[in-house]
């Protein structure tokens, strides 16, 4: 095992609250996973004409921003490997010095070209219903360069069973919140690579994205990416984007997500709990009886 997930005390809060048992009642402390607002901002174009703008918030759990905003990047098709990156740094503004930890400056490469325009449209399009599918769909044609391998790699159900309970043990935010997400590497042996934890599902997937871009080891087309919740099309999306050929779930998939999983020869898994699972898509990766 490998790289898996750490927290500093900034991702965990300390709350007073009252617990209620039947006709009983009696104040106690609770943990809670923090969720604070994460600005990433760009800095882009050639020397002498370099620019400023702010592309991006999300709400996120405190710690890892750097892969975190990586992996938007790359995911969004803004960056398409880790040396389009010059410089990730936090920094604050002038009336509010307190909010440093929660600005994230991306410096990316002077050859790399921006167009914010584009990016305006895509991010708008992305939150209007019924047209998010197309323009995602659309980019993932036009930018993605890792699409995964047909029919490989294999794995048999009893790994895929195992993966739930390997991912629980490694949850050490969910252990003290009860109420964060995860998204985890594994071998297609089951070894598991790396863990990482975020009150957004989307953010932890970023996150561990982000994390293997970093490290040089995108694409994954050996891996197997398990969610600790539901299959969305934006998760599809993103998994496809890093080459993943293998995308599981405890939850269950959209009818979008098992198209665009579909459409890039990719195998899904959900309902991945207990002693059961469905797989929809590319079935030929698990080797079944």
């Amino acid at each position: 095992m490998v790289n898996t997930t750490n927290h500093s005390p900034k991702s965990i809060r300390e709350v007073e609250m009252t617990r209620v048992e039947g006709p009983q009642y009696y104040g106690r402390t609770d943990m809670l996973a923090r969720e604070e607002p994460l600005e990433v901002k760009l800095a882009y174009g050639p020397p002498g004409q370099r620019q400023r703008r702010s592309l991006a918030v999300t709400m996120r759990t405190p710690g890892q921003d750097e892969e975190l905003a990586a992996g938007f990047l790359f995911t969004e098709g803004i960056i398409g490997k880790a040396s389009d990156i010059k410089e990730m740094r936090h920094e604050g503004q002038a009336l509010a010095p307190e909010s440093s930890e929660n600005i994230l400056l991306v410096e990316l490469s002077e050859e790399l070209p921006v167009d914010f325009d584009k990016l305006n449209r895509h991010f708008y399009t992305s939150s209007s219903c019924g047209v998010c599918g197309k323009a995602s769909i659309d980019m993932v044609r036009s930018v993605s360069c890792y699409f995964p391998r047909r029919a490989f790699p294999k794995v048999t159900p009893e790994m895929l069973l195992s993966l739930p309970g390997k991912l629980s043990e490694e949850q050490a935010l969910f252990e003290c919140t009860g109420g964060i997400h995860a998204a985890a590497a594994f071998t297609s042996g089951g070894e598991l690579l790396m863990v990482r934890e975020d009150v957004g599902r989307h953010n932890a997937l970023d996150k561990l994205i982000g994390a293997t871009l970093l490290q040089g080891q995108i694409p994954l087309r050996e891996q197997v990416i398990l969610l600790s919740g539901r299959l969305s099309f934006e998760l599809v999306q993103k998994s496809v984007m890093a080459g993943a050929p293998i995308l599981a779930a405890v939850g269950a998939p959209s009818s979008l997500a098992v198209e665009l999983g579909e459409e890039y020869g990719m195998t899904l898994v959900g309902f991945l709990r207990g002693k059961s699972f469905n797989i929809y898509g590319e079935k030929h990766r698990v080797v079944l009886a």
